[in-house]
């Protein structure tokens, strides 16, 4: 471990304004998203698992809450929910889309 490099870092952090600190969480929440391509048809998930956000974004409109996403998705944690939901205002018309999708899916599949 390079502990001079974690010093400079804390000292930087530390210098941050508040509105800094607040970019800076933010992107950090938005690293525990991934794309990677063959993965969940290449959607955004949530970091090493196959959830995608849009699938957590719908059970939360259908309203389900905090404790019982974590309770169905015990590999989950409260930061990674936080990031789904600010992953989702940044970019709610790609999950949107796939909202829409997955509806039309399902109508399609129930009529057949």
């Amino acid at each position: 471990m390079n502990a001079r490099l974690v010093d400079s870092l804390v000292q930087v952090i530390e210098s941050l304004s508040p509105e800094e600190s607040a970019l800076l969480l933010t992107k950090l929440k938005l690293n525990s998203i991934q794309k990677t391509p063959g993965v969940c048809g290449g959607q955004a998930r949530i970091r090493n698992t196959r959830i995608p956000v849009w699938t957590l974004v719908s059970f939360r409109q259908q309203g389900a809450d905090h404790t019982e996403l974590l309770r169905n998705y015990p590999s989950l944690t409260q930061a990674d929910l936080e990031a789904a939901w600010a992953y989702y205002s940044q970019h709610s018309q790609e999950i949107d889309q796939m909202l829409a999708s997955s509806e039309n899916y399902r109508t399609y599949a129930l009529t057949e």
